[in-house]
Order: structure tokens, then C-alpha cells, then sequence
């Protein structure tokens, strides 16, 4: 009974994700109007920025499971902490190649290595992606889950840095667009295209985070079951 209800909350978030990332493409490209300076390219603004939050929301949640793995010690927070991490890595790929694409269409660049924000996102990526190396360079057991864990939470402090730093930055790579400026901040449609953009992400990385975990759970049940067998 227990597995059939998280199944069919699992088909809901899914759907969900779906229908949320349909209306807010449809919305980003039918009814939103061109950006006065960008144009027609500035309408990816409505994937990179929700794409690039969402990588930070999977961070942050990887972070909050690792540190109920080291103050509970309950083992299933490691492999919750690990799909977070994995979640946030893919969304982060993402990130960059959607900025990659919005910065050759605007600025005839795939990089800008003199952008503190760019640079500063890519140490968070790679930060993330060595978690990987770390982790699977130690055996399975207690001393690798604590070791992923505090890595982790190290991890989750370039967080505040990467994002104040587009708030900060004195260049235009990133133009602030959440400000009381009644000039540069989004008009009521793009907020709320913007939104529903956004909460699709978060719905697609939900769903595939619960899918991703109730797989690698399962393996663990067959691993266990086949060592008992032997």
C-alpha cells in the first residue's frame, strides 16, 4: 500500500513537472514580449536563471541531509545527500550550457573568463563534481558517508558567494532584473512567467530525485538480499 502511494505521488510530481514546464515555455515564447535590448534571445533568460536556482535548491537540499546524517547518524540521510548532490550536478551542466548559448548569442563569447559570477559558478560546479572522486575513492560504510557529508556542507557555502556575486558584480554579464528600478526589473508577465518556469524546475528535479532515490534503494534491498543468499 505504502509503495503504491509514493508510486502514484511520484507519477503526480512528474506530471505536474510536465505541465509546469509546457505553460512556462509556452508563455517565455508566445506571450512575453521581447527584452528592448536583447530581443528575441533574452527569452532564455526564463531556463538559465530557474535552471541555475534549482542547481542551488539541490545543494542546499544535499547539504540539509548531510547534516542530518552527522547529527542522527541514520543512514538512509547518505544516500539522500548523494541523489541531492547528483541532481544538482546535472542542473549545474545545465547552467552552464544554457549561459554558454545566452552569452554567444549576446555578447559573441561562449566564456568570459574576466566574470567573477561565471567563474565563481564554475568553482561551485567543479566543487561538486570532485564529491564524486572523494566519495568513491573510500569503502562503502560509516567513514564514507561522514566524509561525503562534511564535504558537503564545506560545498554549500559557495552557495551565498556564487549568487551575491551576480548581485554584486559591477559588469552587465548578469543584469539584475529583481530590483525596485522600475527601468531593469521584469514587468508583471515575465514575473510571472518567470515563476511558473521556475516551479517547473523545481517539480522536474523533485521528480527525478524521488525516481533516482526509489532505484538506488532498491538496489541496495537486492544487494543485501543477494549477499544473505550467499
Amino acid at each position: 500500500m505504502s509503495t503504491s502511494l509514493r508510486n502514484n505521488e511520484h507519477v503526480v510530481l512528474a506530471a505536474a513537472a510536465g505541465c509546469l514546464l509546457l505553460a512556462g515555455t509556452s508563455l517565455a515564447f508566445y506571450w512575453v514580449p521581447n527584452a528592448p535590448v536583447e530581443g528575441f534571445r533574452q527569452r532564455i533568460f526564463y531556463f538559465h536563471v530557474p535552471i541555475a536556482l534549482t542547481a542551488y535548491a539541490c545543494f542546499g537540499w544535499a547539504a540539509w541531509k548531510a547534516l542530518r546524517l552527522l547529527w542522527t547518524r541514520e543512514r538512509r540521510y547518505d544516500l539522500e545527500s548523494y541523489t541531492a548532490v547528483h541532481m544538482g550536478v546535472i542542473f549545474g551542466i545545465l547552467t552552464l550550457v544554457t549561459g554558454s548559448i545566452w552569452a554567444r548569442t549576446s555578447w559573441g563569447h561562449w566564456w568570459v573568463w574576466g566574470s567573477r559570477q561565471l567563474v565563481l559558478f564554475l568553482v561551485l560546479f567543479l566543487f561538486y563534481a570532485a564529491y564524486f572522486m572523494l566519495r568513491y575513492s573510500v569503502e562503502p560504510g560509516p567513514r564514507r558517508a561522514n566524509m561525503s557529508a562534511v564535504y558537503t556542507l564545506f560545498g554549500v557555502a559557495l552557495i551565498p558567494i556564487s549568487f551575491l556575486a551576480i548581485r554584486l558584480a559591477e559588469d552587465l554579464v548578469h543584469p539584475v532584473v529583481f530590483t525596485h528600478d522600475v527601468q531593469n526589473r521584469l514587468t508583471g508577465s515575465q514575473l510571472l512567467t518567470f515563476l511558473v518556469c521556475l516551479a517547473g524546475m523545481l517539480a522536474l528535479a523533485g521528480s527525478l530525485y524521488a525516481n533516482e532515490l526509489t532505484g538506488k534503494r532498491l538496489d541496495a534491498r537486492l544487494r543485501e538480499l543477494r549477499e544473505a543468499l550467499q
